[in-house]
């Protein structure tokens, strides 16, 4: 009788347990394109992230004294994977939130699930603005710019009368959303075409012509703005079309990864804006990036690892202002209008969509031989409060 006692007892203690030893952490998904036509931007936001979380902690990977885990799931860039991958985070892994995904396809194929699962999705770095536009729901956040903040600041580069601009762009959600934003943000400068081309595109001979047609014969100042992620980048094929040259066409852009910014230097003098470079902000946490990055990886961070290591600024400052607790509704109420300490300086999530406000830099490229990438050198940082982001949700 005493021995079934004792095991009474030990079940007891077995089942009391349990819960509590579930909840002495918090779970974070990452769904990211870990292989696939972006795997660079998403390898750079995972370790961004990771760095992040080990900053944001002081090195405890703790908040709360509960232990942050951060399990890791390769959406390939594919949209039904991504989806199906994200439903077995929360169902299965049962995670607190997940942060990612690197395509803003997939991303716009894994917001219902946050949905319906009712838990967060921070999404970066996705940018297409019908992320938190028209298809967003309350679940999700974004540390990661959106194409209405690229296409204000890159607009401020070039938008003044008397300009044709031709955009050219990539055919899926990034690229038509970055048009549209884009074409919304100018003011003074005209568009006369919009030239699309497949994702996967090599040759850009027909598209370049295209461009180089509807703008040849325009008077005043013409330009090709170019709005593309991954793939093979089309800025050699400009440079050898020799545009500026040839037929006084400027090429302008926003930023992107260091490999990608090599075809810069055949540009200098081109201008645009960009989220990051290592080399433009000035403050205490890029300072941290910059060395975490230098110390593991013998190089600067990038484009996509400061918007990973603002992620984790922005889950650790949640965590701390709930005391670890990792309830939904919580944490949307502590998520909605928190500012956050980020790299690229202070961000905001605003309250009616979740975007982050952040600050954005015009350049001007250099061609500096010691640096294997044309350098964005800073003519002024744009401030988010300088910045008319439109709300395009339905809230």
């Amino acid at each position: 009788m005493h021995r079934r006692s004792l095991i009474v007892l030990a079940t007891l203690a077995a089942v009391v347990s349990a819960p509590a030893l579930a909840q002495s952490e918090i779970k974070i998904a990452h769904v990211y394109s870990k292989t696939g036509p972006l795997e660079a931007y998403g390898k750079q936001t995972q370790a961004g992230l990771l760095m992040g979380l080990d900053y944001a902690t002081g090195g405890t990977m703790a908040v709360n004294g509960k232990k942050i885990r951060v399990i890791e799931k390769d959406d390939q860039g594919k949209p039904d994977l991504g989806k199906s991958l994200l439903a077995a985070a929360y169902a299965d892994d049962k995670v607190d939130l997940a942060v990612g995904p690197t395509s803003s396809g997939v991303a716009l194929a894994m917001l219902p699930v946050a949905e319906e699962y009712k838990k967060i999705l921070l999404v970066e770095p996705a940018v297409a603005d019908s992320i938190t536009g028209d298809k967003w729901n309350k679940y999700i956040f974004r540390t990661g710019r959106n194409s209405s903040q690229d296409a204000i600041s890159n607009a401020a580069a070039m938008d003044k009368d008397g300009v044709s601009v031709v955009t050219l762009a990539q055919d899926y959600a990034f690229g038509r959303d970055g048009v549209k934003a884009f074409k919304d943000a100018l003011k003074h400068a005209r568009i006369v075409h919009e030239e699309y081309l497949p994702q996967n595109t090599t040759d850009f001979t027909a598209g370049i012509q295209r461009v180089v047609d509807a703008l040849k014969d325009k008077p005043g100042r013409k330009a090709v703005e170019v709005i593309w992620a991954g793939g093979v980048p089309p800025f050699n094929a400009l440079a050898a079309a020799d545009l500026q040259k040839r037929f006084n066409i400027e090429v302008f852009t926003g930023g992107n990864i260091l490999p990608a910014m090599a075809a810069y230097k055949n540009f200098p003098g081109m201008e645009g804006a960009t989220y990051y470079y290592f080399g433009l902000p000035k403050n205490p946490v890029n300072d941290a990036l910059v060395a975490m990055n230098y110390k593991q990886f013998k190089a600067p961070p990038d484009f996509f690892t400061a918007g990973g290591f603002s992620a984790a600024m922005a889950i650790v400052t949640a965590l701390k202002k709930t005391n670890g607790e990792t309830n939904t509704n919580k944490l949307i109420q502590a998520m909605e209008g928190m500012s956050f300490d980020t790299p690229k300086g202070k961000m905001t999530f605003r309250k009616e969509d979740h975007q982050a406000m952040q600050s954005m830099y015009h350049f001007k490229i250099k061609n500096d031989p010691a640096f294997a990438w044309g350098v964005p050198e800073l003519v002024r940082e744009i401030k988010p409060e300088e910045m008319n982001v439109p709300i395009r949700n339905k809230r």
